[in-house]
């Protein structure tokens, strides 16, 4: 199979239903994408991940790099070929991972030189090497190098940002122009990536310009970062209203579950977060009636399921005194079990709202989401 988007209904608000089809399977959208940052979801097998309908995940570019490292990910058959996953695969560029690793990196319009938070050593990653190493992988959709900055920023740094994406992004579309395909998934693409900070303008101004380069898809990238979810919502709508409504949209690293429909109204067809897996390493759980704490002592004798709702096998099968008790003892079985459960919680919450969205329901839905969700803890 190669690439294609296609959008089967609008809702008035924005929200799209559509389907993607990648050389690895067809995903329904809006699609939230578990993130498998080494090309694992930590505490979950593939089966696992087959069995919850997860048909996109996200690996990471940075991480891969250093460690196996590319080249020996493509002698052994390309990253779906070394991680034995039969699904979409999405890899970023990197870009995020060395802003989050400021102290580390220095960045220039040739690219960002950085070390290794592993051992030291010196790289340099430009757009055209984020390109190769992701051809390498051989991901179904790869991602351009962008500068991702911090938040609150300037106008003048973000001006300087939404330039130097702009320069990376035209860099990167002669590289993939320019270069051979992926060996091991030859019809692989690649998604540029919007900045402009919280200036709306910047924001337009730079969807506009990379639309020029005709790439198969969009993402909007930069937000979630320490705005208030409002701005999110808000900035995300303007890169939107200026990208092609025939190509996926996809918002990187959100968000909280009762956000998940604000950013479909927005336009939005992907999403990942590393939220729920997280989370669930640290005991916090999302249920419909809003979080739950399994460290808390009250949960030690109670026979109940995390949530009484949900239809995951942790629920089905174990007690919350039980989840307590695994946690409490150090159990890798608690993390498993965790993650399981608010990963479940995640894609479902995305399948009712394509079920909303086919049954022209989302208001509704949504409104009902933000009230069970933000219950508080209980």
């Amino acid at each position: 199979m190669s690439f294609h988007f296609e959008v089967l209904k609008t809702d008035p608000s924005g929200a799209r239903l559509g389907r993607l089809t990648t050389p690895h399977g067809v995903i329904e959208t809006p699609a939230f994408m578990p993130v498998g940052t080494a090309g694992t979801v930590k505490g979950l097998t593939h089966e696992a991940l087959e069995e919850l309908g997860a048909g996109l995940l996200l690996a990471n570019t940075y991480h891969l790099y250093l460690r196996p490292g590319h080249e020996l990910i493509a002698r052994l058959g390309g990253l779906h070929q070394f991680m034995a996953w039969r699904g979409g695969l999405l890899t970023d560029s990197g870009g995020y991972q060395v802003f989050s690793l400021a102290k580390l990196r220095k960045v220039t319009e040739e690219g960002v030189r950085f070390r290794s938070h592993l051992d030291g050593s010196e790289h340099m990653l430009t757009p055209e090497k984020a390109i190769e190493i992701q051809r390498a992988l051989g991901s179904d959709i790869g991602m351009v190098l962008d500068e991702c900055i911090e938040y609150p920023a300037t106008r003048e740094r973000a001006r300087e940002a939404v330039e130097r994406t702009l320069d990376w992004a035209r860099r990167s579309r002669a590289a993939i122009d320019g270069g051979a395909p992926s060996a091991s998934n030859p019809e692989q693409v690649f998604f540029a990536i919007a900045q402009g900070s919280t200036f709306a303008e910047l924001r337009r101004e730079n969807a506009q310009r990379l639309v020029e380069l005709d790439f198969p898809g969009y993402a909007v990238g930069g937000m979630a970062v320490g705005e208030p979810h409002e701005l999110t919502c808000e900035m995300t709508g303007e890169a939107t209203n200026c990208l092609p409504a025939d190509r996926p949209r996809y918002l990187m690293g959100v968000g909280k579950p009762e956000q998940l429909a604000d950013y479909v109204r927005c336009g939005i067809d992907m999403m990942d977060c590393v939220l729920p897996t997280r989370n669930a390493r640290n005991g916090y759980l999302f249920t419909r009636q809003g979080p739950l704490h399994i460290t808390n002592a009250r949960f030690a004798d109670d026979a109940r399921p995390v949530d009484e709702a949900c239809g995951c096998v942790a629920c089905r099968r174990y007690s919350r005194a039980y989840m307590r008790h695994l946690f409490q003892a150090h159990e890798m079985l608690g993390a498993i079990l965790n993650t399981h459960h608010n990963l479940y919680f995640y894609l479902d919450i995305m399948r009712s709202i394509r079920e909303a969205i086919a049954s022209e329901d989302l208001p509704r839905f949504s409104s009902e989401l933000q009230a069970q969700l933000g219950a508080g803890q209980h």
